[in-house]
C-alpha cells in the first residue's frame, strides 16, 4: 500500500462527460492510467452546471439538460510522482484544463484486511 503524507500535488483535469480516448470515456482512461503508474489515488466528480474553452453552458436543469456535463478528474501524490504522470495527461487530454496544486496529505489511509 502506497504511504503519503505531508506536501503533495495535486493535479484536477477537467474535461467533458462525453470527451473520449479510444471510444472510452476520456475520464475513465485518466483514472485507469494513474492507477497502472501507481498513483496514490484518483477519483472522478461530475459537476452539475459549467462552463470552459468552448464558452458553451452545461447544465442538469431540465430545460436545458445537457448530455456533456463537465468531470474533473483529481489525483494526489508526491510532487514527484505527480510531474512524472503529466506527459500521459498531455497524450489524453486534447481539450480541456489541467491545474497544479499544492496540497499537504493530513490522512491517506485504506480500508484495513480482516
Amino acid at each position: 500500500m502506497t504511504r503519503l503524507t505531508g506536501s503533495a500535488l495535486r493535479v484536477t483535469v477537467f474535461v467533458g462527460e462525453n470527451d473520449t480516448w479510444h471510444h472510452r470515456p476520456l475520464y475513465s482512461e485518466i483514472v485507469h492510467r494513474a492507477h497502472a503508474a501507481g498513483l496514490a489515488g484518483a477519483s472522478v466528480f461530475r459537476g452539475v452546471e459549467g462552463y470552459g474553452a468552448s464558452s458553451l453552458i452545461h447544465t442538469t436543469r431540465l430545460l436545458s439538460l445537457s448530455e456533456d456535463l463537465p468531470v474533473a478528474v483529481v489525483i494526489v501524490d508526491t510532487e514527484e510522482r505527480v510531474r512524472d504522470f503529466l506527459p500521459v495527461l498531455d497524450e489524453l487530454v486534447t481539450e480541456g484544463l489541467v491545474v497544479l496544486d499544492d496540497c499537504e496529505v493530513v490522512r491517506y489511509e485504506g480500508k484495513r484486511s480482516l
